[in-house]
């Protein structure tokens, strides 16, 4: 079987190494991929630009998935998703793992996540929308700080602020809402409560349909807790960015947290897919603070997290691809779940300046004896080929992972950083705690 992967990240790299593991597949053509995916077994990269049977108007994904001959396709990021790519791919009889427009609006726009998690009893924080700068300046004078500034729509990443006092909250919104430095995302604001507590993420498949749900085969199936770092530097000190760094499992999430998580969290968002007749059938990321009472959802994301995918894909004990496919079929609810005993760290190099202005271009070395002796493995995301094929230049600011296993989480770590130790380049800046007491943000100001 033939697949195409939509996207160019650290993220996509990892679900294309973990695609090609599966005896399903021959080929995976990746659109755009990056330095990474271009050395990845089975894999091949494609521009569409260079392209010359892709016809005017048409959609150029799907274009390349049938001239491949693709037998399905796996979403990466969240933007093709909230502009329809999956509807485009079934309405080309090309099955898709990814949610399709309506259900991929719950990452898309803040204000339907919040009302929909208030209306299907979601755990959660109070929150208000609003529109209007005044009104929102107004409610937080009233309300008072701690809160958290949220453009309602897609940001990349950079539309959350939290907010220690009322005029950090005050200038967030002027910000957000004046500055054009979010763009349209900064029309409309959530401004919800401050929740005090320990950040996690779980990540899910989901498999969920009108028809799945009348035969009793809709599900949401979670998979091994993690914990991204988003501060800059060690310690959980300096901006936010993108993500530092990620571990799975965490030994601080216990039984009953994920017990809590199912029945406040998870339960109550299946409920609400299936009532709302989605097709969402792809992945859900829950971003959870475990607070004294118990879990609450900060928000969904509908698509694997990153860095969070580069740490829990390698201890998956299973075939992803077949996995992929029981999300299409609506067989996940039999599919089981074996996961590796142990911890994968996967600490994240960025390049110098970042997550401000940052050099690209640069050349990067691996020392293929250090690497091979780590067993740790290079996810790449900023990065793609040189001139002479072997080599990768740079070309973001979140450059690449470390990713390695460990039967002991101090195992893991070592040989992650050991994988971080080989890899060399102009401005190449890490951090040195990922997964260490304190180094993640607690959620207590």
């Amino acid at each position: 079987m033939n697949i195409i992967v939509v996207g160019g990240g650290g993220r996509e790299h990892a679900i294309c190494w973990k695609l090609a593991q599966s005896s399903l597949v021959d080929k995976i053509f990746v659109v755009p991929g990056n330095g990474g995916t271009a050395c990845e077994n089975k894999c091949e990269n494609v521009d569409p630009k260079q392209c010359s049977y892709i016809k005017n108007g048409e959609n150029p994904y799907v274009a390349i998935a049938k001239h491949e001959n693709c037998r399905m396709a796996v979403i990466g990021p969240e933007d093709p998703l909230a502009e329809g790519i999956a509807d485009v791919f079934w309405d080309a009889d090309i099955p898709c793992v990814g949610a399709k427009k309506a259900a991929a609006q719950l990452e898309a726009s803040k204000d339907l996540s919040k009302n929909f998690m208030k209306k299907y009893g979601v755990a959660c924080a109070a929150s208000e929308t609003f529109v209007s700068k005044d009104a929102a300046c107004e409610y937080i004078k009233k309300h008072g700080a701690p809160v958290v500034v949220k453009a309602d729509g897609l940001a990349a990443g950079k539309g959350v602020v939290v907010a220690a006092t009322v005029e950090e909250a005050l200038d967030a919104v002027k910000d957000l809402m004046e500055s054009g430095r979010v763009g349209d995302a900064g029309k409309k604001l959530v401004i919800e409560d401050y929740l005090e507590g320990v950040e996690i993420s779980i990540l899910a498949a989901v498999s969920v349909t009108p028809e799945f749900a009348v035969s009793g085969n809709a599900v949401i199936k979670s998979f091994l807790p993690a914990r991204d770092h988003k501060r800059l530097n060690d310690g959980a000190k300096g901006p936010n960015t993108g993500g530092m760094g990620a571990v799975s499992p965490l030994d601080d999430v216990t039984p009953k947290i994920m017990e809590q998580f199912n029945k406040d969290i998870l339960e109550p968002t299946l409920n609400g897919l299936i009532k709302e007749k989605f097709d969402y059938r792809g992945f859900i990321f829950f971003g959870v603070m475990i607070t004294k009472n118990g879990p609450k959802l900060l928000e969904y994301n509908v698509r694997l997290g990153d860095p969070e995918t580069q740490a829990v894909l390698p201890l998956m004990d299973f075939d992803f691809t077949s996995m992929c496919t029981a999300i299409l079929n609506g067989s996940l609810k039999d599919f089981e779940f074996k996961w590796k005993k142990g911890y994968q760290v996967a600490p994240v190099v960025v390049s110098g300046g970042y997550p401000g202005a940052y050099k690209k271009g640069c050349e990067i070395t691996f020392n293929e004896e250090i690497l091979t002796s780590s067993e740790a493995k290079i996810f790449v995301a900023g990065a793609v080929s040189g001139r002479r094929g072997g080599d990768m230049l740079t070309s973001g600011g979140r450059v690449l992972a470390s990713s390695a296993f460990g039967k002991t989480f101090k195992e893991a770590w070592a040989k992650a950083y050991q994988g971080v130790s080989a890899v060399k380049f102009d401005g190449a800046f890490y951090r040195k705690d990922i997964g260490l007491p304190g180094a993640a943000e607690s959620g207590k100001l």
